[in-house]
């Protein structure tokens, strides 16, 4: 079953995909492979170059997601339609 959270809407939450690592949505490209790429010194258009797939939407919404997690902020799940 896949999960979104309702404020990231291009982020999903899979069990059977990627460890249950939050993702990309429709993907396997994980949040924290986003963060490693561009601390890597990767920068954003190059990902979505590289990975021809992801809009550059997607890694910006990763990038807000992952803030928002660190920031303690509780975000709830909902069932992905």
């Amino acid at each position: 079953m896949e999960l979104i959270f309702p404020d990231f809407p291009r982020i999903s939450v899979n069990q059977e995909r990627c460890a249950g690592k939050p993702c990309i949505k429709g993907t396997r490209i994980s949040v924290d492979s986003v963060l490693a790429y561009l601390a890597s010194g990767m920068s954003a258009d190059d990902f979505v170059k590289e990975f021809s797939w992801i809009k550059k939407e997607d890694v910006q919404e990763a990038l807000s997601f992952a803030a928002t997690m660190l920031s303690g902020r509780y975000i709830p799940l909902q069932k992905a339609s």
